[in-house]
């Protein structure tokens, strides 16, 4: 019981500094990070993880997410507590300009949604100019990951490289399809459009330009990118104080993110006859007619929204991938086609999910993968 009453303490903590403006919206949070940062860091992240609600993790809550922390229990107790928690090292980019950590852009389920906002070099734009800015949402299988990803592998080389060129970068948490939770494809999908509204409603104060917003997504991310390119602004309202912001997207990347939920035979990379739908309970939730089912399907489902009125979509795709098919590119490159969409996409030879080498060395190089990215954003962005 101690334990817990601690644990209620320090959410009551976390939720003071949280929402104070000073720390979401003004602070530039340096590169060390203070004692107290990291138990709101960790308190934040044992609320998403602690099924009981006791105050600390234990090995039977989600195995999933078990496999994912359980180097920090380093008393091997099956048990991780918030000060094992709190050694948990988190990635950032690094900009000479200003970083702006785990802005609240709303609450939902009791759970602060955050995101990172990077800065460019200073003298990479006039004095006073606001920014143009990607918002990047990670992959995972809408289960797993966090805005951290953005500073590791590949990711981190496209959005120096965007920070270089004078590009603002986002990156955003979302709630997540986990066991323990009652969440589905589609809060995902709201999540990060309330945080591009949000951006749209702060975008004085953030200095960022609202007429030079972009997007870029890998996996999971990849089809919630397309999703915010595609989708009308309006659709999907979450946050009531956001219902009414708009905003427009110009331009979107998606590294091997899925188009097509209802056409499962995208996902059968070897065309099995044993094939089973492994999204659909992460689409669907529970309780749910057959109408209604295909109904959520369609919603999810990014090839559904193409139209010549379109903003572009780059889509890039290994020919290896066994997670999201490269049949996926091809029947969206064809579905837009027929409706004069503007996408494109860019095939990669031996390539499986997360660009992995699959027999021969890749082709197109994952140089030029990064390059083409960054020049597809360059491409569409009015000066």
């Amino acid at each position: 019981m101690t334990k817990h009453r601690g644990y209620l303490s320090l959410i009551s903590l976390t939720f003071l500094i949280s929402t104070s403006p000073t720390f979401a919206e003004e602070t530039n949070v340096l590169v060390a990070e203070s004692a107290r940062d990291s138990l709101v860091r960790a308190t934040q992240e044992m609320r998403k993880i602690d099924a009981n609600g006791n105050g600390a993790f234990e090995k039977n809550e989600d195995a999933a997410a078990w496999r994912r922390y359980r180097k920090l229990d380093t008393n091997r107790d099956e048990v991780i507590s918030i000060d094992e928690l709190r050694k948990l090292r988190l990635s950032y980019l690094e900009t000479s300009g200003e970083r702006k950590l785990d802005i609240v852009y709303k609450t939902a389920a009791q759970q602060d949604m955050l995101l990172d906002l990077y800065y460019p070099h200073q003298e990479t734009m006039k004095k006073g100019s606001p920014y143009p800015v990607v918002v990047y949402t990670h992959g995972g299988g809408w289960a797993a990951g966090s805005k951290q990803g953005i500073a590791k592998g590949l990711f981190k080389e496209v959005f120096q490289k965007l920070l270089d060129r004078g590009f603002a970068v986002a990156s955003v948490n979302y709630r997540l399809c986990r066991s323990n939770s009652r969440n589905t494809m589609r809060d995902c999908v709201i999540d990060c459009k309330d945080a591009v509204r949000y951006l749209s409603m702060n975008s004085d104060t953030l200095r960022l330009d609202p007429a030079r917003f972009f997007v870029m997504g890998d996996s999971a991310g990849g089809q919630l990118a397309q999703m915010l390119l595609l989708s009308a602004p309006e659709s999907m309202p979450g946050d009531k104080k956001l219902a009414a912001v708009s905003y427009k997207i110009l331009a979107g990347v998606s590294w091997y993110g899925p188009c097509d939920f209802e056409k499962t035979d995208l996902f059968n990379h070897d065309d099995r006859d044993d094939f089973r739908d492994r999204f659909g309970p992460r689409i669907l939730g529970t309780d749910l007619d057959l109408e209604s089912k295909r109904e959520r399907y369609r919603e999810v489902s990014p090839v559904n929204y193409l139209s010549k009125d379109n903003p572009p979509l780059l889509m890039i795709q290994g020919d290896k991938d066994v997670t999201i098919p490269v049949k996926h590119a091809y029947y969206m490159k064809k579905k837009a086609e027929a409706v004069k969409a503007p996408v494109e996409i860019m095939i990669i030879n031996n390539a499986g999910h997360n660009w992995r080498k699959v027999g021969a060395d890749i082709d197109p190089s994952r140089e030029a993968i990064v390059h083409r990215t960054i020049q597809f954003f360059v491409d569409y962005l009015p000066q």
